[in-house]
């Protein structure tokens, strides 16, 4: 006589799925406020100020489309995401840092095997492609955060030198805003394309200013983890160059790119207030505040300031119609 009916295996089904997605979840539950809601951002509120970026190949930035596409730049951001965190944390180096820093996460919590996180990483990388190239655009920056993410987990490119680690990093970061954009515009690699008409604060010039904050400010992220960096033997720049050397190295560029980024993009004084209020919580907080639970709020507080920088354009008055 067999036991329970069809409604018992539905709710098995049921609890497999929840676990399955739950399980996906942390691997990528970190990153949401650094890379997956900041990209997102910048992908639809540059996809909206189209008209203020001149050298976009694209004559009529409905506000409709790009509504209607948000649900594919979560999609192309999340699906290129979820296996940079799988190559980045299935390394027995990096479980036993997580098992210090996030022990939540599936592969020190015993939720998956390595063998296991391994396939899944293929897996999603094969569907990143697929959903890159035949749906949503952004083909070009999933390859490049394949390879980067290659060199970076695969290779250890980052673990030994601090300077190629930020450079990984801007340019990882680089190729999730640049793509967020073109899924967001589904105008594909015409986003940056050459135009004579392209005006000084370009989408191509603000990707790279964008580029150049992450390059010299990114390490932010590293303050908070000294100790299990350390114990992976990872040369992060507070290693390399000392605690106090690299709060400095964070404080004096945060105030510059504060004003620099509104001025860039024609913001008034809310938004300039804003980010200049922000950038300088951020070099305060790294001077003053030297904790491990400060450092990982001080991080937040970048994270806030750099969604804000991404919205500039929008923010500074720009014409849609």
């Amino acid at each position: 006589m067999s036991i329970g009916g069809p409604s018992f295996h539905v709710c098995q089904f049921s609890s497999a799925v929840a676990s399955g997605g739950y399980t996906i979840w942390l691997f990528i539950a970190s990153d949401v406020q650094t890379i997956l809601l900041p990209s997102t951002i910048f992908g639809i509120t540059n996809a909206l100020a189209t008209l203020d970026f001149r050298d976009v190949q694209y004559q009529f930035p409905a506000y409709l489309n790009t509504v209607y596409r948000i649900p594919l730049i979560i999609g192309w951001v999340g699906i290129n995401l979820l296996p940079l965190t799988m190559n980045n944390q299935r390394s027995p180096s990096s479980i036993a840092e997580d098992s210090l820093n996030k022990p939540w996460r599936p592969l020190p919590s015993k939720r998956l095997s390595g063998s296991q996180a391994k396939r899944l990483m293929f897996g999603f990388y094969a569907l990143a492609v697929v959903y890159s190239f035949f749906y949503s655009g952004g083909h070009r920056q999933c390859l490049g955060l394949i390879i980067l993410g290659t060199c970076y987990n695969s290779f250890g490119a980052g673990d030994h030198n601090p300077v190629i680690r930020n450079i990984i990093n801007a340019l990882g970061y680089f190729c999730f805003n640049s793509g967020a954009v073109e899924v967001a515009l589904g105008s594909g690699s015409a986003v940056f394309t050459e135009s004579f008409e392209a005006r000084q604060y370009s989408l191509r010039l603000w990707s790279m200013v964008i580029t150049a904050i992450i390059l010299t400010t990114m390490h932010v992220q590293d303050m908070c983890d000294q100790e299990g960096d350390a114990k992976r033997g990872r040369r992060t720049l507070p290693l390399v160059i000392g605690d106090a050397a690299a709060r400095w190295s964070i404080a004096l560029p945060m105030p510059v790119w504060g004003v620099i980024c509104p001025l860039l993009a024609g913001s008034g004084p809310l938004a300039t207030g804003l980010s200049c209020a922000l950038a300088f919580a951020v070099a305060i907080r790294m001077l003053m505040w030297r904790d491990t639970a400060s450092d990982r709020n001080t991080f937040r507080v970048w994270n806030l300031w750099i969604s804000v920088v991404y919205m500039l354009p929008l923010l500074g008055g720009v014409s849609l119609s």
